[in-house]
């Protein structure tokens, strides 16, 4: 009788007689003994188990029919073990196991033997060892899959994506999701030891226009009204700071329905925190220690503490980008004053019109790219961020530098353009000359693109830092008016709240975001707690009192209570797993994700539904072609 049999008699197929008594199984010493069929996983045996009878269940990785005997890999998410049956087993066996094939699930019992001399594998945890098997359960019979987990070349991802089940047992995949199930316990951990409480907020709420689209869910109910599922928890996880729960976490799902990339999904998981009584260096000083547990913990790397800041209005001066990649140089230069002296007329006139020409230096890059690779530069800043063109410029074996624009400049000039960018030999100096805006779009998206092009940093080091004081509001042109560069809850510099009634546009707001690797892996803010001062941030976004009131109207009530100074932070959980695990794209580390276009391709969502459904709902749907 193989192991578990206590359990193996509760699992019998055969239909009881309905006046047979009631038999009462063996009470087991352990619940493993009731729950499992499997005395151990096949990443568990090693030489101390040799001798050992056990019982083994997986998926069939591999098969191999070697004349007289049959091997196969069995796998499971703990590993793999390799299972041999030969002629002193039986045919019988011996059959058994030739007649499985790939992701076939089976129960096999056998005695645990060493490997022979000069067969081990160091590529697998049980390669010293060998299950020798002495009985074969079928528990469950694959069709031909697809794809098989195990398979070096892998299909496309719309097919990895149909079949998720079969992706979901790859290995690397059940290693990123074992990897995002410790960040999420190693962070409700540290915030459990910080005296965090945990609550759940709702995910049916009320619609609020500002920020991204809204995902609505009509009320059966009550007739012509919608819910929203939330963006994130923000106006709840302040309203339990006005209740007096001083320190809140949640790992909260949020939904926007807004355009996807490969980093960004419909729906997705962030960590939510909120703290009363602070300021933004307690805010940042609590996910700094976070940060060094995670990198430590989880990464073996010890980081060291604070994590290092800079402005925002730094980060677009230096790097193009408020959330810039550290781990390399190749900073932004501005050359715009040079730009203003020389007879070549793009910079002149671009320069004379109140832009910017800025630069960046691809050190050594010039014996790498030749011509047809530099008007491939140009038709990226082109095509993908609205540049006019790339000027550039290389530092030759003399130190002179040579373009095909290089007559439109002085000798005198030219030495100054290399040494403000500190040109040495071999150097390519990139140029963008066009509005702010764009310069630090054309020359972040170069000074990426050049970074992995050139291998200017280790793909697997880790970089953390933090961007504050963001401008608190940008102006939307299409819609002639201020929008809140944040949320409209957050708290200006209390040396900026003036300049809300004088000057908008150069306010700063008490902001911060984390960043990662040049991704933004979190951001938060300190909260307006002022009811006057947030009717007058609601005023300068266009909500007036009446407007404000009928949305918001619930929070400014509750300012009106006690509140207290209060602010916090959410961090992506998805982009950390990303980040982490050093995943291209943030669908390899969810486990059911949606694509570019927001469907499932398993389950196929979104799907229609039924007309009694939405008779019930009131809701009929128009035709694309009525529209």
């Amino acid at each position: 009788m193989r192991p578990n049999s206590a359990c193996v008699e509760l699992r019998a197929t055969e239909e009881p007689a309905y006046n047979a008594p009631f038999a009462i199984p063996p009470k087991p010493s352990t619940i493993s003994e009731l729950l499992v069929l499997r005395t151990h996983t096949c990443g568990e045996l090693r030489l101390d188990h040799v001798g050992q009878e056990v019982t083994l269940c997986g998926w069939v990785d591999t098969y191999r029919d070697h004349g007289g005997g049959a091997f196969i890999d069995l796998r499971d998410r703990y590993g793999i073990t390799q299972v041999i049956a030969d002629v002193t087993d039986g045919e019988a066996l011996v059959k058994s196991l030739q007649q499985l094939r790939s992701e076939d699930v089976v129960l096999i019992t056998g005695k645990v033997a060493e490997r022979l001399e000069g067969q081990n594998n160091p590529k697998l945890a049980t390669g010293e060892i060998e299950l020798r098997c002495s009985h074969v359960e079928l528990l469950n019979k694959s069709t031909p899959p697809p794809f098989t987990p195990g398979q070096r070349d892998l299909p496309g991802e719309d097919l990895r994506l149909k079949h998720r089940y079969l992706d979901l047992r790859r290995t690397e995949m059940q290693e990123t999701m074992l990897l995002r199930s410790k960040i999420i316990k190693a962070m409700r951990d540290y915030f459990e030891e910080h005296d965090f409480i945990d609550v759940e907020t709702p995910i049916l709420g009320r619609s609020t226009p500002e920020g991204a689209r809204d995902y609505l869910v009509p009320s059966r109910v009550h007739h012509s009204t919608f819910y929203a599922l939330p963006q994130s928890p923000q106006l709840y996880k302040q309203i339990l700071m006005m209740a007096g729960y001083d320190r809140y976490v949640q790992v909260a799902r949020c939904f926007r329905d807004e355009d996807l990339r490969a980093d960004r999904q419909p729906e997705f998981t962030q960590l939510d925190m909120e703290m009363s009584f602070v300021d933004a260096d307690d805010v940042i000083g609590m996910i700094d220690g976070l940060v060094s547990r995670l990198a430590k913990d989880l990464l073996g790397i010890d980081v060291p503490l604070p994590l290092p800041r800079m402005t925002y209005d730094e980060a677009m001066r230096r790097f193009g980008h408020d959330a810039p990649d550290l781990r390399f140089g190749m900073e932004i230069v501005d050359c715009t004053d040079l730009a203003a002296q020389a007879e070549f007329r793009v910079f002149k006139s671009v320069a004379e019109a109140g832009n910017f020409v800025r630069a960046i230096n691809a050190k050594g890059a010039a014996p790498k790219y030749s011509r047809k690779m530099i008007d491939e530069l140009t038709t990226y800043v082109q095509q993908d961020f609205g540049a006019k063109g790339l000027a550039w410029f290389r530092v030759e074996e003399d130190g002179s530098l040579w373009s095909p624009i290089a007559k439109n400049f002085s000798p005198e000039l030219l030495a100054q353009f290399k040494e403000r960018l500190e040109g040495e030999p071999g150097d390519l100096l990139l140029f963008s000359a066009d509005a702010w805006d764009v310069t630090c779009k054309a020359l972040y998206g170069l000074r990426k693109r050049l970074g992995a092009e050139l291998e200017l940093y280790d793909p697997k080091a880790m970089n953390f830092s933090w961007v504050v004081e963001f401008p608190m509001f940008e102006f939307d042109a299409d819609e002639d008016r201020w929008v809140a560069m944040h949320h409209p809850f957050t708290a200006p510099r209390e040396q900026d709240v003036e300049l809300l009634t004088s000057d908008p546009g150069k306010a700063r707001a008490i902001a911060y975001d984390l960043v990662i690797n040049g991704s933004e892996a979190g951001g938060g803010t300190i909260r307006i707690h002022d009811n006057a001062l947030q009717q007058k941030v609601f005023d300068l976004l266009g909500m007036d009192a009446e407007v404000a009131q009928e949305r918001f109207g619930f929070l400014l009530e509750a300012l009106q209570f006690g509140a207290p100074p209060h602010g916090g932070i959410a961090l992506g959980i998805d982009r950390f797993v990303m980040l982490f695990g050093q995943l291209e794209s943030i669908r390899d580390c969810i486990a059911f994700p949606k694509t570019q276009k927001a469907t499932d391709m398993m389950t196929e969502a979104p799907g229609s539904v039924d007309n009694k459904q939405l008779g019930e709902l009131n809701i009929r749907v128009v035709p694309l072609s009525e529209q």
